[in-house]
């Protein structure tokens, strides 16, 4: 919809290009890549995962798809299994909670290595990286429950590291958050608290690299990235809402500016959380937690951190700013005919605003959080993790799968 850049390479959609994919296919036959899918077993019951599979079971080349899959019990993993078995490639289901993978981690404690980290996205990502990367050069990550998700997804991401030549390490999507439904606009956490929230920051602390890196990134919140496997062997993971911001830090720590690109995915649905009663649920959670993880960043990479006094006034800032934002998305809905709950808006404004206080304090009085170590880390302790993790992700199925084979046989 524009062609400027800025501190970040930016990659638009401009519509004129409709076979990506003839052209991702080709790269992929020159380097070796794999496609990480974190997800819930419930993500296969609703129709979003059979699209992304439909959609990938045409790109030809790829090396592999990895399935970091939270599952309750053997059967539900071989059932994702068998979801996948007409790829035309290898895919490789890792049961991320199953007894086999909590054994292998729980023992690393006996070298100092905590891995047992909280159970959702974040560790299934560490776990995803660290099997991917075993026999692949570049790994993208999609979530499971993208409604949206077409041809352009995977051969946007990663057709800008698939040449060499062109310097990237790292590739981040931003795209327009839009209710498939009614076209509303979506995305309140990015819309109304990240982005009001970091030009707050920039107001009262000044034009920090840190806070201008975040600021150039057109979706922070986005979950949906790609990357060379130097660089995904040495990233940090989070384990909790402030993932995204987390690996953004981790990525600006690692690499150089000039070798990060975001790229425009265009429309983009998925599920919508809600905003939650108390400041412990829902979005206000979310948010809290993203807080948590900008506030560790200013620490990090500005050697700031907020008195008492600039607390206050980022609360006004914050609520100003917001406010703002609020009539803006207000107008840009009106002149595109789409439905805007200018009060609702309003609300989650305040509710976002009043969790600032209460989030900060609890911060500072505990600012160190547990990351997952990066897999470098990992393996100058045991050089063998990545294969036995990747065993023990399937080795209580197989164990399964044999003894029906005896059963049967009896």
């Amino acid at each position: 919809m524009d062609f400027q850049q800025g501190l970040i390479t930016t990659i638009h959609e401009y519509g004129i290009n409709s076979d990506s994919l003839s052209e991702l296919c080709l790269g992929l036959k020159k380097r070796p890549t794999a496609i990480l899918i974190p997800c819930l077993f419930d993500e296969f019951k609703r129709p979003a995962l059979a699209n992304i599979r439909d959609i990938l079971k045409n790109l030809e080349g790829l090396n592999q798809l990895v399935i970091a899959l939270s599952a309750k019990t053997v059967d539900e993993v071989k059932e994702a299994k068998d979801f996948f078995s007409s790829m035309p490639f290898p895919v490789h289901v890792q049961w991320t909670n199953g007894p086999a993978v909590i054994e292998l981690l729980k023992a690393q404690e006996k070298n100092g290595l905590e891995l047992l980290g909280t159970p959702g996205k974040g560790w299934a990502v560490w776990q995803g990286i660290g099997v991917a990367t075993r026999s692949s050069d570049v790994v993208a990550l999609f979530d499971a429950d993208i409604r949206t998700f077409s041809n352009s997804y995977p051969a946007r991401m990663l057709q800008p590291l698939l040449d060499p030549s062109h310097g990237i390490s790292y590739v981040k999507a931003f795209y327009s958050r839009l209710s498939l439904e009614t076209y509303a606009l979506q995305g309140r956490a990015t819309r109304l608290f990240v982005s009001p929230l970091l030009t707050s920051l920039e107001q009262l602390l000044g034009h920090g690299a840190f806070l201008r890196y975040l600021q150039a990134f057109r979706y922070p919140l986005a979950g949906e990235f790609a990357f060379t496997r130097d660089l995904g062997m040495n990233l940090r993971i989070p384990c909790d809402w402030g993932l995204e911001i987390g690996l953004l830090s981790e990525v600006f720590r690692n690499v150089r500016i000039s070798r990060i690109a975001q790229v425009d995915l265009g429309l983009f649905d998925h599920k919508h959380k809600e905003i939650g009663v108390t400041q412990k649920e829902g979005l206000q959670k979310m948010c809290t937690e993203i807080l948590s993880s900008v506030l560790r960043g200013l620490m990090e990479h500005q050697a700031q951190t907020l008195t008492n006094s600039q607390l206050s006034t980022l609360e006004v800032l914050y609520r100003r700013v917001g406010e703002d934002r609020v009539k803006q998305f207000g107008l840009d809905s009106a002149v595109n005919q789409i439905p805007y709950d200018r009060h609702n808006e309003e609300l989650s404004v305040q509710k976002f605003g009043n969790l600032l206080k209460p989030a900060i304090l609890n911060f500072r009085e505990s600012p160190v959080k547990q990351q997952l170590p990066c897999w470098a880390r990992v393996l100058a302790c045991e050089n063998r993790l990545q294969d036995d993790l990747a065993e023990a992700g399937i080795e209580d199925m197989s164990k399964s799968e044999k003894s029906n084979k005896t059963f049967l046989l009896k």
